[in-house]
């Protein structure tokens, strides 16, 4: 399931309507991104009052979908989720929730880590950062973007 919204999710709520029913489940593995109030940069942290996260509606959704259909190729997985929030949000606001269930907890894990090294790199989402000095575009770090490279070394994984 994909979801991109503006209004914040309930993790467990959403777990919950995740495996209700489904007795094939062994595990759930999850990720819950946060808001940070302090950017690296450089060799230093800049603080941060907001981000805003754009999008394209539609275009975004499509994207999230391939990846996600890819995470359920590569791994036997029985239900997963992905939830994106956008607009402007305050730090320790939750932006992201991926969740993935398997029978066993290794399918889960990695298909839950790959999804968001994916989230990281490649989903079209536009953030800017809200500082004193002003907005910030957010670019892709090299260590986010070799984890989402290391992926293709592997056909199921790292």
């Amino acid at each position: 399931m994909i979801r991109v919204q503006e209004e914040d999710f309930d993790i467990g709520a959403e777990l919950a309507a995740l495996t209700a029913g489904r007795t094939t489940i062994g595990g759930v593995a999850t990720f819950t991104g946060l808001v940070r109030e302090m950017t690296p940069v450089g060799g230093s942290n800049r603080p941060i009052n907001a981000m805003t996260l754009e999008h394209y509606p539609g275009m975004t959704e499509k994207k999230l979908a391939e990846i996600d259909a890819e995470a359920n190729r590569r791994w036997p997985l029985d239900a997963s989720l992905i939830i994106h929030r956008h607009g402007r949000l305050k730090p320790a606001d939750r932006i992201v929730l991926v969740a993935c269930a398997s029978a066993h907890r290794q399918a889960a894990f990695e298909a839950c880590q790959f999804l968001m090294d994916w989230l990281k790199t490649d989903a079209p989402f536009w953030k800017l950062e809200d500082t004193d000095a002003g907005g910030v575009w957010v670019e892709t770090r090299d260590t986010d973007a070799a984890a989402a490279t290391s992926w293709n070394e592997a056909p199921g994984g790292k």
